[in-house]
């Protein structure tokens, strides 16, 4: 099944982007799940009436948090009455800062396990959907260090333990709970991870819409997010008598120049502006109809060709891109004795990078982002010995450690 997250900067028409996306799969025969976390429900008011081959969901981050609250307390029951501690009610229970992230990613996992054959999630802006896409690995890392699976084989001695110390040690209920919670985060992961979801960044050509898609560009990358298509959106004709309207479509096509630079391996797909905001299923389909760009189709022969396929550009199965691919160990230790680890970060300087090797991760910094590693299993033997960042690719050298590697003789 294809997942395609659609993001982009506030205001850039993301839901709009991500209806009309579903509207055109519906429109090729597929059966699509649309999914919003949008709380002023929009994509009622874009969609308007039903379409029939299309499911549009909003999901509700309140009812999610209520529900597994209720069912953390349940599963807490004897702790809790041991503390004497007051059990809440359903009723009473609003949700707190996070629970709207945790409902959409649990609603991606879900939809990963349904009959549908394409799943379109309009996500937030951009630095927030980049955050949440990386949630499930950060959460994961966390959970490992605070409850680490090895320790529960001393789960059996934890009666005795209360005992001589006097205290109750963690209930059997906690570590239960976090493998499960670890379950449905590696779930997620794996949603988020896979080579059959794609992230379609949707922006309306400006100069400040040209500052964020780098900023975007980096941060996917970071996170081995692949991008299918650059939706640039609300475009003015070209050629306008009107000086006002002509002044701003040179402003528009000059964005894009530098974008066809930015995104040179990535499929474009430029929407026209109406001259309104589109409403229900005809202006949805109209966008379609009009977009123009360019994209890589693969024939049944094997054979690449280019041609205009609209919105559903990229929706069938992708093969993994350069972004998405992982990153690459290289050994090159026939020439002077290193490893090197590979890592593509297009558009990123070098003064707003940041490395720090601890342990057996790595902490890199790249402008406003920052991701948490760990290391492959061969260069965990390893020690840095170096770092460059040429064309967009950090390249960290790793000398291997004499005492940690086998002799050869």
């Amino acid at each position: 099944m294809r997942t395609v997250l659609v993001t982009g900067p506030g205001g850039a028409g993301r839901t709009t982007v991500a209806a009309a996306t579903a509207l055109a799969a519906v429109r090729r025969g597929k059966r699509v799940l649309l999914l919003s976390a949008d709380r002023d429900d929009t994509l009622r008011a874009v969609l308007g009436d039903d379409v029939p081959g299309l499911r549009a969901a909003r999901i509700d981050p309140g009812a999610h948090f209520r529900e597994e609250l209720l069912a953390l307390q349940d599963r807490a029951t004897a702790a809790l009455d041991l503390l004497g501690a007051a059990r809440l009610d359903g009723e009473e229970l609003t949700e707190l800062p996070g629970a709207e992230q945790l409902a959409l990613l649990h609603a991606l996992r879900n939809a990963a396990a349904g009959d549908h054959e394409l799943t379109v999630v309009d996500l937030p802006p951009t630095p927030q959907a980049i955050a949440l896409l990386a949630l499930p690995e950060q959460l994961r890392r966390y959970l490992r260090r605070l409850l680490p699976p090895e320790r529960q084989a001393a789960r059996a001695l934890r009666p005795v333990l209360a005992q001589l110390a006097g205290v109750p040690m963690p209930a059997q209920w906690l570590y239960e709970t976090a493998a499960r919670w670890d379950r449905e985060l590696a779930a997620v992961q794996a949603v988020i991870e896979a080579e059959t979801t794609t992230v379609r960044l949707v922006a309306e050509p400006g100069p400040a819409a040209a500052d964020a898609m780098r900023t975007a560009r980096l941060g996917l990358a970071l996170h081995e997010l692949a991008i299918d298509t650059l939706v640039p959106n609300r475009l003015l004709p070209r050629g306008s008598a009107d000086t006002w309207l002509a002044t701003l479509a040179t402003q528009q096509e000059k964005c894009l120049d530098e974008w066809s630079s930015l995104f040179p391996d990535v499929t474009h797909c430029e929407l026209p502006h109406l001259g309104r905001d589109p409403r229900g299923a005809d202006d949805l389909w109209l966008l379609d109809a009009e977009s123009t760009g360019t994209g890589a189709e693969l024939t049944a022969d094997g054979e690449i060709v280019f041609g205009r396929q609209g919105l559903a550009t990229e929706l069938g199965p992708p093969g993994p891109g350069p972004v998405g691919d992982p990153w690459v160990v290289e050994d090159e230790r026939d020439e002077d004795g290193v490893l090197v680890w590979c890592i593509p970060l297009p558009g990123a300087t070098k003064k707003d990078l940041g490395l720090v090797r601890r342990g057996d991760e790595l902490l890199l910094t790249v402008g406003p982002f920052r991701r948490i590693v760990a290391l492959p299993s061969a260069l965990r033997r390893c020690t840095v010995s170096g770092a460059g960042l040429t064309d967009g690719e950090l390249r960290v050298r790793f000398t291997p450690d004499p005492d940690l590697w086998p002799r050869t003789r």
